[in-house]
Formats: C-alpha cells, structure tokens, sequence
C-alpha cells in the first residue's frame, strides 16, 4: 500500500512539474519585445489552422536575395471572431507588409502585430 502511494505522488508532483511548458508557448518568450521589424514581400502561403495562424511570406532584400518568413496570429476561431478573418482572408500571390517582434533565436519568424494586404491595414481583432 505504501508503495502505491508514494508511485502516486511521485507521479502526481511529474505532472505538475510538466503542466507549466505545456503552457509556456502562448507567451512572448521566443520573441524578442524591445524591438519591432517590419517585412515586405509576397505570400507562400497561408494556414487558417490550429494552434496558430501562420503566413508565410518570401521578402526580397536590395540584392535580390530571398528571405522566407513565417509570420504567426492567434487561433483562428479567435481571429475569425474577434478580427473577422477566414481561410481566404489572405492568398498566396498577395502583396504583404507584416510588423511584430522577430524571433530571439535569429530565424526569420514573427509574431504579427500589424498587416498591410495588397496596401490596405487588416483588422487584427485585439489578438495580439
């Protein structure tokens, strides 16, 4: 009996310990907040998908060397609710401009706080 209390606890206090990075990535820790970066160039591709909405965008620097940036929103039940966007809201072939806080790690991805499509600002609902 003993011993199945103590296996119980021990894992009772595992999943504890497990729950918090379960969690984690709803918040800002990958991206860097002291800074803003703004990118312009075409989308690749767009996913009105669980967890997260996600654009992918290819941007063009003076040279004409090619950045793939993935671009990142909140859900998109939240988005369609609060920002009223669908599926088709966004197409590859647009024209883009996204703001947000860049990834720490250096890779070319963002959390959007801002979008320019085709030259006009998108709702972004207050889902930031």
């Amino acid at each position: 009996m003993r011993q199945h209390s103590l296996a119980f606890i021990l894992s009772a206090v595992g999943l504890v310990a497990t729950a918090p990075p379960a969690f984690s990535h709803h918040g800002t820790a990958a991206y860097d907040t002291t800074k803003t970066v703004t990118v312009s160039g075409t989308v690749t591709e767009f996913r009105f998908a669980n967890p997260h909405v996600l654009l992918f965008l290819e941007s063009k620097d003076e040279a004409g060397n090619v950045t793939r940036w993935v671009g990142e929103r909140g859900g998109p039940n939240s988005m369609a609710r609060n920002a009223g966007w669908t599926s088709k809201t966004i197409k590859p072939g647009d024209q883009v401009t996204i703001t947000g806080r860049a990834a720490k790690n250096g890779t070319p991805t963002m959390a959007i706080s801002k979008i320019i499509l085709n030259g006009a600002e998108l709702s972004m609902g207050g889902n930031d």
